[in-house]
Order: C-alpha cells, then sequence, then structure tokens
C-alpha cells in the first residue's frame, strides 16, 4: 500500500469517527442508554443502522485496507448525517469514483432563489443531473404549473414528459425533445451507474413508458446544446422559448433561463403573468401525475400534497 494510499485511509478512519462522535443516539432513534464512556454513537451502533458487519466499519475507522462500495458508503453517510459537501469529502478520502448530486432545493445556495426571482418574467429553474427540479421563479410555475406544484421527490422533468397523457404533454415536437433528453441522461447514468436511485428511476420508467425504454435502449448519449424551445401551454397556445444554460456551484445542477424566442411569445408570457396560476390542464393529466417516483420517501405514490395517494402500490405507473 503506498504512503499516499495509507494516509488517505489514516484520514478517513479520523473524519469517520469525528463524525460518529458528534452524532447521537437521539439523532438516528435510538435510547440515549447509560455509561456512555465516549460521546455519540458507537461504532455497533453505526454499523447496525448502516446495514453493515461491526467487524467491517471497525476496520473502516481504523484504516485498513478493506474495499468499500458506494451502496454501502452511502448507507454509512446517512447513518452519520453527513451533508452533500461531507460526502463528496467521504468518497474521495475512500477513492470512491463518485459525486455527489444535490437532491434537494434545500442543499442550494439560499442567493439561488433571489437570482431566480429577478429573471421574472423568463420563466428559470435549477435542475439536477437527473432532470430534478431543484428551484424555480414564478414565471416557470405559471408556464409548468403541473410540475412544479409534485411533492419535493417528484419534479422530474423526464418523468413527467413520457409518462403525461399525450394531449396533455406541453412539448410541440416532442419527437426531437425527448430523444435529447433521454441522450442527456444516458450521459449522466454513466457516473452513476450501480446506484440504487439512478438505477431504480430508470428500470421504473423503461417498465411504465414503452418510449422510453426504446430510446434508452439506443444507448445514444448527448450534452444540452442550445436550441429552441417550443410548448404549447394549456390557456395561451404555442409559445418558443430559447434556453440557456448556467453553470452552479453546486455539483451537476445547473440554471436554465428561458427567454422568449419571438414578440408573440413575449406578448403571451406578459399575459400569463398577469393571470392566475392555473393548476392542471386536466382531470386525466392531475391523476396520471400520482407516479411513484423511485426516489419518493414513502415508496408509494404520493399526491400534490406529499400525502400517500390512496391504496398505489410502488410499482405502479400512474
Amino acid at each position: 500500500m503506498s504512503t499516499n494510499t495509507a494516509s488517505r485511509r489514516t484520514e478517513l478512519g479520523a473524519f469517520l469517527r469525528s463524525r460518529r462522535e458528534r452524532r447521537t443516539p437521539e439523532d438516528v432513534g435510538l435510547p440515549p442508554g447509560l455509561r456512555r464512556r465516549t460521546p455519540g454513537l458507537r461504532r455497533e451502533e453505526v454499523a447496525m443502522l448502516a446495514g453493515v458487519g461491526v467487524t467491517w466499519y471497525t476496520w473502516l475507522e481504523q484504516g485498513r485496507p478493506i474495499n468499500a462500495s458506494v451502496q454501502v458508503l452511502d448507507a454509512v453517510a446517512r447513518t452519520l448525517g453527513l451533508d452533500p459537501a461531507e460526502r463528496t469529502h467521504l468518497y474521495r478520502l475512500a477513492q470512491v469514483s463518485w459525486e455527489i448530486e444535490a437532491q434537494a432545493a434545500t442543499t442550494l445556495p439560499v442567493e439561488i432563489q433571489e437570482i431566480l426571482d429577478g429573471l421574472v418574467p423568463n420563466p428559470t429553474a435549477v435542475y439536477n443531473a437527473r432532470y430534478d427540479v431543484l428551484a424555480w421563479n414564478t414565471a416557470y410555475h405559471k408556464v409548468f404549473p403541473g410540475l412544479v406544484e409534485q411533492p419535493l421527490n417528484e419534479r422530474n422533468v423526464i418523468w413527467a414528459t413520457f409518462m403525461s397523457p399525450d394531449e396533455c404533454n406541453p412539448f410541440l415536437d416532442r419527437e426531437f425533445e425527448e430523444p435529447r433528453m433521454v441522450a442527456e441522461l444516458q450521459a449522466s447514468f454513466a457516473r452513476h451507474v450501480g446506484e440504487p436511485e439512478w438505477e431504480s428511476f430508470v428500470q421504473r420508467l423503461a417498465s411504465c413508458s414503452p418510449r422510453f425504454a426504446r430510446l434508452w435502449a439506443r444507448r445514444e448519449v448527448g450534452s444540452g446544446n442550445r436550441h429552441i424551445k417550443r410548448i404549447v401551454h394549456n390557456q395561451l397556445g404555442r409559445m418558443d422559448f430559447a434556453g440557456t444554460r448556467l453553470g452552479l456551484s453546486v455539483p451537476e445542477t445547473r440554471m436554465v433561463v428561458y427567454t422568449p424566442a419571438d414578440d408573440e411569445t413575449r406578448e403571451r408570457m406578459a399575459e400569463l403573468m398577469a393571470m392566475p396560476t392555473t393548476h392542471w390542464c386536466c382531470e386525466r393529466c392531475r391523476r396520471k401525475s400520482r407516479w411513484s417516483h423511485p426516489t419518493s420517501p414513502l415508496g408509494v405514490a404520493t399526491d400534490r400534497t406529499g400525502d400517500p395517494a390512496t391504496a398505489v402500490p410502488a410499482a405502479h405507473c400512474g
């Protein structure tokens, strides 16, 4: 084992110990107990909660030369309550090639929302690599109300695109938009092969949408490029937008600003901003939106409020 690797393992053990010592039994739902000689959780408690062996976790903290998979490290990270920056540090110390993706809007810098609000009336949103919508402004909400009103873990553009009824899909040139999005998802997926949330997302969408399954099987990859996005709003009709991508400091996130591509769209956006926010284009679309997104913390389909939908199994496609 090289000196550099040994140093990494030593630092990894010290980092894990420091985070274990700051985690209390109450934090993870355990009784406080008596006669704790050291602060925080015991090694056996971390191992139990993460679903790993006590000996394996002890060796990991001791810096011994053992291998750790992404899935196991992720379980340890969740148990220790690591934030995105700490998770990234953990994986780097363990020499696992994987970058943490922002999973929720709460991980974004607070000033991002101010920037989004300042770009009104241009619809603007922040996406992660899997096309989850992390943040947006009021103009984006008015253009895509059914999407942003989903619970936090269900606001996904690709899922909404392939699972919405044909008559409710906002894309005018769907045959162009869908292959482009799938090719970009394919490129992002390469960085997350083997991760349960990504694998489940692709597998479940492929099982629910034959159209997605066919495009995914082509294994085409691509990157986002500037183009005119043509949509049909349920009240105002066709609107054309030029999408401009802006990189953010949070790994694997991007801000996309949709600027009206012509005067007609600009006028329609002004009219839309003066209207009350619309919601679902039809009852069928509202029912269809009850997805069972693979990252749902409940493992069941949820409605717009985040409460479980009635008797909808996790494998249900909507």
